[in-house]
């Protein structure tokens, strides 16, 4: 028997001399051919007749007496009814998506980056079911939210709903653990949300979000810290303050001026969700839309004066300098000179979130050309426990979404260049080593490298491509007379270098 070729061999110039062409004979073609048996109109593998045709067919092909006992061996009778197959739309719902690959690799890289800023601010990671209660995402009559979920009744007849927000779920589990919990919290986590909503540019039905939270801090220090997290964040990515910054304000400004006007506090969380639509609707609709809640028209007026203030010295001339608006923005502001972001933050007294709970410092993150929506969105939100039945604790969080992020990150041009990289690629020579070569691959894996086995009787030309592909940084050939004497042939693919390993050796 002739000596197989050494593995070095390969990767010599005479590899072509070596590697011979596929040959089809005409004989090798005949089984190319493809016999179609068309299914029955009738209802699949439940009708008796079919099965009957089935077996006729297998009896033609057994006997070759067509499955009645004569005529052409090959001839089938009687002739069945085709019906063509509608195809599945291959695309996701509406709203959702997939994450081939290369998608996977840009969202674990996202995903990292929050985990990293949460893990150097010290917080801790939790998660909540996708699934929940359908009450606890329903606090507030007329919440906007209401009408966005995905819910429904399960097999046991409760009212559930996929989760459009994470802040709920928090309060949820701290109700649940009650005072085993040590305070402060300091909790993250990243979790797919669902909204059933208009969709636009980074706004989609189903969204990842990284929140983090501060649970059982009322001093402004929390949010001063959740501030600064997020812009950590955009510096890792590299977003300067010139690309995006925050507009700051607090809800105790509006409650100020409703209070002068008689508005009862149960109205607040109502006028609030309006007054969130200003740059969404006309402002003669959302004059309307306060008129029905019960504001009067001098009250409104007001506010629309209040709304537009944009500096903290002409909001004190308004209000005064003695309320607790005022004191917890001036402190806020003091607090992000002292951790140096004091040029990414700016008062916008318009700004009051949508959603029910919040009731103090509030802020969004938004993208200075003005082409997204918010970047991302949080607050103080102290009596949200109280409205699931527990005790109310001072809280402050934010949410994060990754879908607008990304798009504004496409607009700078700052997306990363994310390639697979494998350490190792591993092919047998022969297919009698292809068990040789998985023992490489076990050995190199359980030294924690990344290697791709070649699983077939491939051309070098193609392990050589696929190599590229993945971007394989050595790679490793069993060959026969090389691991007869227990070693393996490694090139170096960056610089070309090739040398023959002992397998104990092999790092």
């Amino acid at each position: 028997m002739a000596a197989k070729p050494s593995s070095l061999l390969i990767f010599q110039p005479r590899l072509n001399l070596r590697l011979k062409p596929f040959i089809f004979s005409s004989s090798s073609l005949a089984f190319s051919i493809i016999l179609r048996i068309p299914f029955p109109k009738a209802s699949f593998f439940g009708n008796r007749k079919f099965h009957s045709s089935l077996s006729a067919v297998s009896s033609a092909q057994s006997t070759g007496d067509g499955g009645n006992g004569g005529g052409r061996s090959g001839a089938l009778s009687p002739t069945l009814v085709t019906e063509e197959l509608q195809k599945i739309d291959v695309n996701p719902p509406k709203g959702t998506r997939d994450f081939p690959p290369e998608d996977m690799r840009l969202r674990n890289w996202l995903f990292n980056n929050f985990r990293e800023v949460s893990r150097v601010y010290g917080f801790e990671e939790v998660d909540f079911p996708v699934l929940e209660s359908e009450a606890l995402f329903i606090r507030k009559a007329g919440e906007e939210i209401r009408d966005q979920l995905y819910c429904f009744e399960d097999r046991g007849n409760r009212r559930v709903a996929l989760r459009p927000e994470l802040t709920p779920s928090l309060a949820r589990l701290v109700i649940q653990k009650g005072k085993s919990l040590s305070l402060p919290l300091k909790w993250f986590a990243i979790g797919q949300c669902w909204r059933y909503e208009r969709m636009t540019r980074g706004r989609r039905r189903e969204h990842y979000q990284w929140n983090m939270d501060i649970i059982g801090v009322p001093e402004v220090t929390a949010e001063a810290e959740l501030l600064s997290s997020i812009v950590a964040f955009f510096k890792r990515i590299g977003l300067t303050a010139a690309d995006v910054g925050f507009k700051v304000s607090s809800r105790k400004v509006l409650q100020e001026v409703l209070k002068c006007y008689g508005i009862p506090e149960n109205m607040f969380g109502k006028v609030c969700i309006i007054i969130d639509k200003i740059e969404k609707i006309p402002l003669d609709e959302m004059k309307k839309e306060l008129k029905v809640v019960g504001v009067s028209e001098d009250a409104i007026e007001e506010m629309l004066q209040v709304l537009s203030v944009k500096s903290l010295t002409k909001l004190e001339e308004i209000l005064g300098g003695g309320g607790e608006a005022m004191s917890d923005l001036k402190q806020l502001f003091s607090l992000a000179e002292k951790f140096g972001y004091s040029d990414w933050i700016q008062f916008d007294a318009s700004i009051v979130r949508g959603l029910a709970y919040y009731t103090g410092i509030v802020f969004e993150g938004f993208d200075r050309g003005g082409k997204l929506r918010a970047i991302c969105g949080g607050g103080r939100y102290d009596r949200l426990l109280s409205t699931f039945g527990g005790d109310d604790l001072p809280a402050c969080g934010f949410g994060f979404g990754d879908a607008v992020i990304v798009e504004l990150l496409k607009e700078k041009k700052l997306l990363p260049e994310l390639n697979v990289e494998v350490e190792n690629i591993v092919c047998a020579l022969d297919p009698d080593l292809q068990g040789a070569a998985s023992r490489v691959a076990t050995i190199l894996r359980g030294k924690g490298q990344t290697v791709d086995l070649v699983l077939e009787n491939k051309p070098l030309k193609w392990v050589f491509k696929r190599a590229t592909r993945i971007n394989a940084q050595r790679l490793i050939l069993v060959g026969s007379s090389e691991w007869q004497r227990g070693m393996v042939g490694v090139k170096d693919l960056s610089s070309g270098e090739q040398r023959e390993v002992k397998l104990d050796e092999l790092n």
